[in-house]
């Protein structure tokens, strides 16, 4: 008998899960010499690990013809159809006792491994994606010729960005996203981006190709979709997942009133503080991600009244990190719903579209708790975010997955999070590093971030080492400006703070980087720079007109943008660029996105609509509406034609990268070097063999001795792009090598051959 109010879509689940794949042979006996733990095993006669399967509900809605009313029985149902929740039960009944979900190790995180599978990675931005007339962004990614292209230059895994569902719902109506996307409110793709059909068939593509598919989980919030609206109805499970309070009418001379129009009002801070000594909410936290005056003052927001499914009339008070319109997720209630959604969320992912991985975005405020007196409430570094981190990593794992999160945090949580968490990390700590090597032509700062990573423990080929994304160019430096505030430093001579060091640092790159030395880049709140990479680079080289760039210019930006790419991808770990370093875009006009940016979100001058493999040369937006940017370089095809180009260059920084196995390797040392522009990486390889890349970033040539008790004295040094013996390591374990203005070598060392005997 069905529980009442249920759909018989519970039904459809039970049928579906009859239908799933079990494996029913033996695996081969172990040696009896073989050590067995409980980490990952390898039997000579195992069958390959299968992959569960399993399908969300699949609801097609026509919007009722009465109004809006919690009362009303048809509109709760018509919600429950669409909310994640739902999806997430049904995706667990089908997965629950199948064979398959055991085929996989998922208790610590495997980052070679997950390098392995994709140490390349081109990260989309849908909003910004040009496609054919009448294609869909997922159809463009499914496309044979452009991942016959990828796989020529050596990229082997695509990140799609969020093209699920996001936005809100007001009454029977959607609203649209309010943060790209990221503000997620069902499984289903959003029509704009195509369809599960097409993200189907484009992972199938990339399997083809070799390649794989990243998708995107947001386990810290949501948008106002149907969850969000049946919690406050105070519908079942809902209310538990996320940090909502109910207020009592009796208190409700607490609250702002919502302004005509709105479903809620942000807390000023006095109206935070009594609600917190009235004891209802812990108060605020330590910090207020886009903090504006009159528009986000905290961290909470009150509801308008809302008349729940009994009748009665609540407000309530919720949490939510980002903005107003992205509630946080509760990850310790008592029923688990938030946990349950946001597992359900990657499980449809992974086991129902075929993705191979997924991004975790905000998965570092996943944990809130009262703090002393008068003391900001506990929201970072939280250790219900490490255990939460580790149950969705693991869960990825579970089902043959793996994971990396995008998250900026203190070199500390990041080795933290790496111990039991997601496989990868998004590299925070050396990108605003190398962007300031770049401006300064000094590496200290850069050398001094990666010795602190070993030191700490960060193994490098966990980390994803990108150019662009969608994102402004982070420079907050929590390491320093945060965890280490107060600790000693030593930079360009002086004595610093870790705080004080953070403040040169980011002062020197909002100088170089904005203001009348490069109106065309903005200040992005307290983050960073917005930018594109190209933009950065041209800010770095004092160009102040991009208009009148010149081809001199333009090829030495070609050179500045390749050294980058060298340094993220001569080394361990993933590297990853976009499609606006590809076709080498600059940044929009403020003016052309000004209604995006009205409210201080500067991002969007770095999202520029780009044509990657020049299907409509005619476009001036993509069909999302995001304005086309200026490209330098050109489309991926036309590039290919071109053995000068950045694409075909890039392709020679890769195959090096992938023949010698650099992305699975071992940094070992960090040395100082004889000019202050150079930076010297040395790596163990996987096969023992020791590989140094070598890099200038200044704009002169330059000759130096590389030194490093790494080095065995005797060793020939090999350039591994020309195959050409360049030097002999002395019995200080030094070399000379030349390097010419901005470039950069991958080296590696041999043991010189024995001499002959005398006969």
């Amino acid at each position: 008998m069905r529980e009442p109010g249920t759909s018989e879509r519970t039904s459809e689940a039970d049928d579906s899960a009859q239908a799933s794949v079990e494996v029913e042979e033996d695996a081969a006996e172990p040696s009896p010499d073989l050590e067995v733990t409980f980490d990952e095993q390898f039997f000579a006669a195992r069958p390959k690990a299968l992959r569960p399967i399993a399908r969300r509900r699949q609801f097609v809605g026509s919007r009722p013809s009465f109004e809006f009313d919690g009362r009303n029985a048809a509109y709760v149902e018509w919600l429950r159809n669409q909310a994640m929740l739902g999806d997430a039960n049904t995706l667990a009944r089908q997965l629950s006792g199948q064979a398959s979900m055991w085929q996989n190790s998922y208790a610590h995180p495997n980052p070679r491994a997950a390098v392995e599978r994709a140490s390349v990675w081109f990260t989309a931005y849908p909003l910004s994606f040009i496609t054919r007339t009448g294609q869909s962004f997922l159809s463009a990614l499914g496309d044979p010729e452009m991942w016959k292209a990828f796989r020529e230059i050596g990229i082997r895994g695509i990140h799609t960005g969020p093209v699920k569902l996001a936005g809100g719902i007001s009454g029977w109506s959607h609203t649209p996203s309010v943060d790209g996307h990221f503000d997620r409110i069902s499984m289903a793709i959003d029509p704009v981006f195509g369809t599960e059909e097409e993200f189907r068939s484009m992972c199938e593509v990339a399997a083809e190709h070799d390649g794989t598919v990243i998708d995107d989980i947001v386990p810290g919030h949501t948008g106002k979709g149907a969850d969000f609206r049946l919690a406050e109805m105070n519908f079942r499970d809902y209310p538990g997942i996320y940090h909502m309070v109910d207020i009592p009418e009796e208190d409700w001379n607490l609250l702002p009133d919502v302004p005509e129009g709105a479903d809620s009002v942000n807390l000023s801070p006095d109206s935070e503080q009594a609600l917190q000594k009235a004891g209802y909410i812990i108060g605020r936290l330590q910090r207020v991600i886009f903090y504006e005056p009159g528009v986000k003052e905290t961290n909470w927001s009150a509801t308008r009244p809302i008349v729940d499914t009994t009748g009665k009339t609540r407000r309530w008070v919720y949490l939510h990190y980002f903005k107003a319109g992205q509630p946080s997720i509760n990850w310790l209630d008592p029923t688990f719903a938030g946990m349950r959604l946001v597992v359900g969320d990657a499980l449809h992912s992974l086991v129902d579209l075929g993705t191979g991985a997924l991004r975790l975005d905000a998965n570092g405020f996943l944990g809130v708790e009262k703090s002393a007196e008068e003391q900001p409430g506990w929201s970072e570094g939280h250790p219900l975010s490490e255990a939460a981190n580790q149950l969705i990593g693991s869960m990825i794992r579970k089902v043959g997955g793996f994971s990396f999160q995008e998250l900026n945090l203190t070199i500390d949580d990041i080795k933290a999070t790496s111990e039991a968490g997601p496989d990868l990390s998004y590299d925070f700590i050396t990108r605003p590093a190398y962007h300031y090597a770049l401006v300064t032509a000094d590496t200290e700062f850069l050398r001094l971030t990666l010795r602190l990573s070993m030191e700490i423990g960060v193994d490098q080929a966990s980390l994803v080492h990108a150019l662009q994304n969608h994102d402004e160019l982070t420079y907050e430096l929590l390491h320093f400006a945060a965890g280490h505030r107060d600790e000693m430093f030593e930079l360009n001579g002086e004595e610093l703070t870790g705080g004080q060091l953070a403040e040169n640092v980011q002062q020197t790159l909002r100088d170089r980087l904005t203001g009348e030395n490069a109106p065309y880049n903005a200040v992005f709140t307290t983050n960073g720079i917005a930018c594109t990479t190209v933009s950065f680079i041209m800010a770095a080289l004092g160009i102040k007109d991009p208009a009148a760039v010149t081809p001199e210019q333009e090829a030495q930006i070609r050179d500045v943008h390749l050294l980058l790419a060298m340094y993220n991808a001569l080394q361990p770990g993933v590297f990853a660029l976009s499609g606006w370093d590809l076709t080498g875009i600059l940044a929009l006009d403020r003016s052309s996105v000004g209604e995006l940016t009205s409210q201080g979100d500067t991002r969007w001058i770095n999202r520029g609509a780009h044509d990657l493999m020049g299907t409509s040369p005619d476009a001036t937006n993509s069909s999302a509406g995001m304005p086309r940017a200026r490209s330098l370089y050109g489309s991926l095809p036309d590039q290919l034609q071109d053995q000068d180009s950045f694409a075909r260059r890039l392709q020679r920084i890769l195959a090096v990268r992938e023949e010698n196995g650099i992305a699975t390797g071992t940094l070992l040392d960090v040395p100082d070097v004889s000019n202050r522009a150079a930076l010297v990486l040395v790596n163990r390889l996987k096969d023992g063999a020791l590989q140094v890349t070598a890099l200038n970033f200044s704009g002169q040539d330059i000759t130096g001795s590389i030194q490093s008790n790494e080095l065995p004295s005797g060793a020939n040094v090999q350039d591994l792009f020309s195959g050409e013996t360049v030097a002999q390591v002395d019995d200080l374990h030094s070399f000379f090598l030349e390097l010419p203005a901005y470039g950069g070598t991958a080296l590696l060392l041999t043991e010189a051959p024995e001499p002959e005997a005398e006969a």
